[in-house]
């Protein structure tokens, strides 16, 4: 009798439950409680992987600058991002991401969680979809504001995460309880 190796969805007595989590801003206290609250039937240990992507503020300059309409451009001084500035704002950028996830992790342990965050500087879809490979995630969370025609489109991150994974995804949408994402609150759905 030969022995077989397990596939990859087999999973070995006393393995944690990885949930591979991409937020688009610092998670809420709400948050927290959404994500506990979703596993909090799982027998095995839950290890969330805190993804948080580092806003770059010089593209976002160049962005806007792109999107001003010619006669706003042409009435307006422009705005210049040396190099010197660019890396500094990228710093500090850094360092605040750096800040807001280990805020993340230590709000999700302090609601009896396992955690651990990532500043992620790539795409944040290909870094998920990395991170997800990476640690053989059981499912990911994307924790976004909504994006209702990136989703109408299925450009957004959850539907660009589902194409590549073979795993379950969720969106839900940040800073809203469960009631509020329902339509029954008073949050951003409950219009």
């Amino acid at each position: 009798m030969t022995e077989q190796t397990p596939g990859p969805d087999v999973r070995r007595p006393g393995a944690s439950y990885d949930v591979v989590v991409l937020v688009e801003q610092p998670l809420s206290p709400t948050d927290v409680t959404n994500l506990v609250a979703l596993h909090e039937g799982v027998d095995e240990t839950v290890r969330y992987h805190l993804m948080l992507p580092v806003e770059d503020p010089a593209a976002q300059v160049e962005g806007a600058v792109g999107a001003l309409g010619a006669s706003e451009l042409l009435s307006t001084p422009p705005v210049l991002v040396d190099a010197e500035n660019a890396a500094e704002l990228r710093r500090d950028s850094r360092e605040r991401c750096d800040t807001d996830v280990a805020a993340g992790v230590a709000a999700l342990e302090a609601a009896g969680a396992q955690a651990v965050g990532l500043a992620v500087t790539a795409e944040p879809v290909d870094a998920l979809v990395a991170r997800a490979r990476e640690v053989d995630a059981r499912e990911v969370i994307v924790l976004t504001r909504p994006h209702v025609v990136a989703e109408l489109f299925h450009v957004d991150w959850t539907s660009r995460a589902r194409r590549k994974l073979g795993v379950p995804v969720l969106h839900l949408l940040e800073h809203e309880n469960f009631d509020e994402q329902a339509g029954d609150g008073e949050g951003i759905s409950g219009f």
